[in-house]
C-alpha cells in the first residue's frame, strides 16, 4: 500500500489532529475510570460513562497510523488504520481509512476500505454509498448493480423513493449511459413490480434514457409509470422533460396526472407549474393561462404562478389584471425572501415598469426600474430605460445610454450590442440594427449566434446577398446549424427564388431536427411555392398541431385558402389573430388577400 501519497501536510495535520484528539481524550476516560474502580469509597462512578474500547496496543495502532499519515507514508497509515478498523468493525475507523485513501488520490484502495467496511457491517447504507461513489468515480459502471440495489431496498419507506428518483442524478456523468442503464434498469427489477415504488422506479429509467438520447423508450416509460400509478408526479415531470424535447406525445400522462390529483391548498404545484411553463415555451399561452388561473385560485399563497401568470397578462396586454398578480406575488416575494423570489422582484419590478410604459407613464415607468439595485438586474433596467426614451422619440439619447452602459460582468459587452440591435428592429430600423450586429461580430466573431442576428437584419432590410453570405459562412463553422439551413431556404421561398435549391435547404434542416415546427412550416411554404397544395397543408397541419403560432396560421390558412377551404382558412387565421394580432406575416397575408376573418 506504499503506492498511497499524500502532498500538503499541514492539510494533514488539520485533518489528523481532531483524530488524535478524540484518542487521547478516550484513552484519558478509559484511564479515570479504572482509576474510580480502584477506590470506589472516594469517588461513584456515573454509570452513564462507558470504559474506552481502547487498549494499549489498539491505541498505540492507530497513533502510529495518524503519525504516518502527517510523516508522508499514507499507504502505512491506511493499513494500519483498516486493519484497526477490521479488528474492532468500527465505521468511523473505517470512514477514516477511506478517507486517507481517497486524500492520497488512491480510488482502489479507497474502494478495499469501503467493501472490508459493508463486509464487516452488513447493511451500513454509509459503506454503500461509498462503494457507489467510488465505483462511479472509477468508471466501473457494470459493478454498481449490486451496491445500488442494496441502498435502494435499505431505505425505509418514504426514503425508497426519494433513493430511487436520485438515481439519475447520480448516474448522470457516466459516460457511458446504456451501460448505466442496464445496471440500473437491473437494480430496480424489485421496484418496478412494487405498486408503491413502480411510478418513481420507471421515471428513473425514462430520465436515464432520455440521458442516452432514447426519447422514444423514455415515452414508453413514462406511460408504463403512469399506468403504475396515474397520481404520482414523478411519470408526468419526466413526460414534461419529454415535452421540453418536442414529444408532444406526452403530454397525455401530464393532463392524466393532473386529473388524478388536481393542485390543492397545501400541495406543492410542481407538476402544474412546470406544465404552465412548457405550454407558455410552446406558445400555447391561452391554455398557460386557464391552468395558472386555476391554480392561483386553488393555492392563493404559492408564490410563482402568480408572477408567470402576470408576465402572460402582460403579453396579452391585460394590464389591470397583470398589475394586480404582481402586487400579489410581489407581497408573497418579500414575505419568502429567498433567493428565488429576489430574483423574482426584479422581474417583478420590470413587468410594471412594461405596463408603466405601454400606459405612457413614462415617469412611473422610471419608478419601477429604480427599485433594481441587484448586479443582474440593473442591465435589464437599463435596456428598459433606453425603451422608455425610444418611445418618447428619442432613439439617439436611448442608444446613448445603452453604450455608456458601464460593462460590470464579462457578458455586458454583448448584451449592449443585442439590447441596441433588438431596439432598432422593434423600431423597423433594419439597417441601423444590421450595422450594429455588425460590431457586435467584429469584437465577437467566433459567435455565431450574433452572425446570424446579423443575416435575419440583412433579410428584413432586403439584402439577401448578405444574408446569404452570413448564412452559408455559420454553415461553413457548423454543418449541422439547423437554423441557418431553415432560415435561407425559408428566404429564397418566400421571394419564389431558387425553389428547388430552398427546398433541400429546408430538408436538410428538417433531417437536423424533425420535431422543429418552424421548420416543418418552412418546408409547407415551399411546397406550396411549388405547387403542391396538398402536400403543403398536410405538412402544415402538422406544424400548427405542434406548435400554434401566428406565422404558421397565416400560412396553413393562404395553403386552404387557395384550396377552397374558406372556413377552415377563415377559422385558423381567427385563431392566429388570437395569438398575436399585430404578427406581420399574418396582417400582409390578409391584406394581399383582402381577406378579415
Amino acid at each position: 500500500m506504499n503506492t498511497l501519497h499524500t502532498t500538503d501536510q499541514r492539510v494533514r495535520q488539520r485533518l489528523v489532529w481532531p483524530v488524535l484528539q478524540g484518542l487521547l481524550c478516550a484513552c484519558l476516560l478509559g484511564a479515570t475510570v479504572s482509576a474510580n474502580a480502584q477506590d470506589q469509597a472516594k469517588v461513584r462512578v456515573d454509570e452513564s460513562i462507558g470504559n474506552s474500547v481502547l487498549d494499549a496496543a489498539l491505541f498505540y495502532q492507530l497513533l502510529l497510523g495518524e503519525l504516518n499519515v502527517i510523516g508522508g507514508e499514507a499507504g502505512t497509515g491506511y493499513s494500519l488504520i483498516l486493519d484497526a478498523a477490521r479488528k474492532q468493525s468500527d465505521a468511523q475507523l473505517f470512514k477514516r481509512a477511506v478517507d486517507i485513501a481517497l486524500q492520497a488520490r488512491s480510488g482502489d484502495a479507497a474502494l478495499a476500505a469501503a467493501r472490508a467496511w459493508s463486509e464487516a457491517i452488513p447493511g451500513s447504507a454509509d459503506a454503500d454509498r461509498f462503494q457507489l461513489q467510488i465505483l462511479l468515480a472509477l468508471n466501473r459502471v457494470s459493478e454498481t448493480g449490486a451496491v445500488l440495489r442494496r441502498l435502494v431496498a435499505q431505505a425505509p419507506g418514504p426514503r425508497r423513493t426519494d433513493a430511487i428518483n436520485s438515481i439519475p442524478q447520480i448516474y448522470a456523468r457516466v459516460p457511458d449511459k446504456k451501460a448505466a442503464l442496464k445496471v440500473v434498469r437491473e437494480a430496480l427489477g424489485p421496484s418496478l413490480k412494487a405498486p408503491s415504488f413502480a411510478a418513481a422506479a420507471w421515471s428513473s429509467i425514462g430520465f436515464l434514457e432520455v440521458m442516452d438520447k432514447q426519447l422514444p423508450q423514455a415515452l414508453v416509460s413514462a406511460r408504463n409509470g403512469h399506468a403504475a400509478d396515474p397520481s404520482s408526479p414523478f411519470p408526468a415531470l419526466l413526460a414534461l422533460e419529454l415535452m421540453g424535447l418536442g414529444h408532444n406525445a406526452a403530454e397525455t400522462v401530464v393532463i392524466g396526472q393532473l386529473k388524478a390529483r388536481p393542485p390543492t391548498a397545501g400541495s406543492t404545484p410542481n407538476v402544474a407549474l412546470a406544465y404552465a411553463r412548457i405550454l407558455y415555451d410552446l406558445q400555447r399561452h391561452a391554455e398557460a393561462r386557464v391552468l395558472l388561473e386555476s391554480l392561483t385560485r386553488e393555492q392563493p399563497d404559492a408564490v410563482e404562478p402568480w408572477l408567470l401568470l402576470a408576465t402572460l397578462q402582460v403579453q396579452g396586454k391585460r394590464f389591470s389584471d397583470a398589475a394586480q398578480s404582481l402586487q400579489t406575488f410581489m407581497g408573497l416575494a418579500r414575505q419568502a425572501g429567498d433567493e428565488a423570489s429576489t430574483r423574482g422582484l426584479t422581474q417583478a419590478y420590470l413587468l410594471m415598469a412594461q405596463i408603466a410604459e405601454a400606459q405612457k407613464d413614462y415617469a412611473g415607468a422610471n419608478a419601477w426600474l429604480n427599485r433594481i439595485d441587484n448586479a443582474d438586474g440593473i442591465m435589464a433596467a437599463q435596456i428598459r430605460r433606453a425603451s422608455l426614451l425610444a418611445h418618447q422619440g428619442q432613439m439617439d439619447k436611448a442608444r446613448t445610454l445603452l453604450r455608456n452602459h458601464p460593462e460590470r460582468r464579462p457578458e455586458d459587452a454583448r448584451l449592449k450590442f443585442v439590447a441596441e440591435a433588438q431596439l432598432l428592429s422593434d423600431f423597423k430600423k433594419w439597417e441601423q440594427a444590421y450595422d450594429v450586429y455588425g460590431e457586435a461580430v467584429t469584437r465577437f466573431p467566433e459567435d455565431m449566434e450574433l452572425v446570424y442576428n446579423q443575416a435575419m437584419m440583412a433579410e428584413k432590410s432586403n439584402r439577401l446577398d448578405a444574408m446569404e453570405r452570413l448564412l452559408r459562412q455559420i454553415i461553413a463553422v457548423d454543418p449541422d446549424h439547423h437554423h441557418a439551413y431553415n432560415a435561407l431556404g425559408y428566404s429564397l421561398a418566400d421571394r419564389h427564388l431558387r425553389l428547388p435549391e430552398a427546398k433541400e435547404l429546408i430538408e436538410r434542416a428538417a433531417k437536423l431536427a424533425p420535431e422543429d415546427a418552424f421548420i416543418q412550416d418552412s418546408l409547407g411554404w415551399v411546397e406550396f411555392r411549388l405547387g403542391n397544395f396538398q402536400r403543403a397543408a398536410d405538412i402544415l397541419r402538422v406544424a400548427y398541431g405542434k406548435r400554434p403560432d401566428a406565422e404558421i396560421a397565416a400560412h396553413l390558412g393562404e395553403v386552404l385558402w387557395v384550396l377552397g377551404q374558406t372556413e377552415q382558412a377563415l377559422t385558423i387565421w381567427r385563431e392566429g389573430l388570437l395569438l398575436a394580432n399585430d404578427n406581420e406575416t399574418l396582417q400582409s397575408t390578409l391584406r394581399r388577400l383582402r381577406v378579415t376573418p
